[in-house]
């Protein structure tokens, strides 16, 4: 059987994540010259998918297990080392006043976003973080069972995570949608 104790909220809101912006060279003169430019030069996602940004991160804990004088095992602290990585569209040409007005509020838009992508990975971070501190294990003096503990909490928390982001998209980038404006706008001539 496995506990897990409420730990301070202080306890466990002592980090930031890193934020890291990474750009990749957008040209063109015309709305669909710039987003064929996305389309020649976007992130990739998965192993052929351009898309216009992206958002990913890079995780690492450092973890204290303690062994309990009743022969449990706690884990007594857990600190996210995370770093969000944004990947985000970059102008590379001068445009006419009139297409620069539409390219701001077109990378404004993704930018907010990436955003939202940005605030479920630190959502994620925390869940992983509230399952951790204070999870504890019976008869585990080498500590080897609170790990699989811990990693059979998290085999829940990311899949949820991974499809929170999915359908955040679906509604983003389907019909009527945030994403999909922002590219009429975008490439619309009038």
């Amino acid at each position: 059987m496995c506990a897990l104790s409420l730990w301070p909220a202080a306890a466990q809101a002592q980090w930031k994540p890193v934020e890291q912006v990474k750009t990749y060279p957008v040209k063109g003169t015309s709305g669909i010259e710039l987003y064929s430019s996305i389309g020649e030069n976007g992130p990739k996602v998965g192993s052929q998918v351009r898309a216009i940004a992206h958002t990913d991160f890079k995780l690492t804990w450092s973890r204290k297990y303690e062994p309990q004088p009743d022969g449990a095992c706690t884990l007594v602290s857990a600190r996210p080392n995370i770093i969000i990585i944004y990947t985000l569209p970059k102008l590379v040409s001068k445009l006419s006043p009139a297409l620069q007005q539409k390219w701001d509020a077109f990378t404004d838009g993704v930018r907010r976003h990436e955003r939202v992508h940005g605030a479920m990975i630190e959502d994620l971070v925390r869940q992983i973080e509230a399952a951790s501190i204070g999870l504890s294990v019976p008869n585990d003096p080498k500590c080897t069972k609170v790990r699989a503990e811990l990693q059979s909490k998290i085999a829940v928390i990311f899949p949820a995570h991974q499809q929170r982001n999915r359908d955040f998209d679906k509604v983003e980038l389907g019909d009527g949608g945030n994403v999909q404006q922002l590219i009429l706008q975008l490439v619309n001539e009038r």
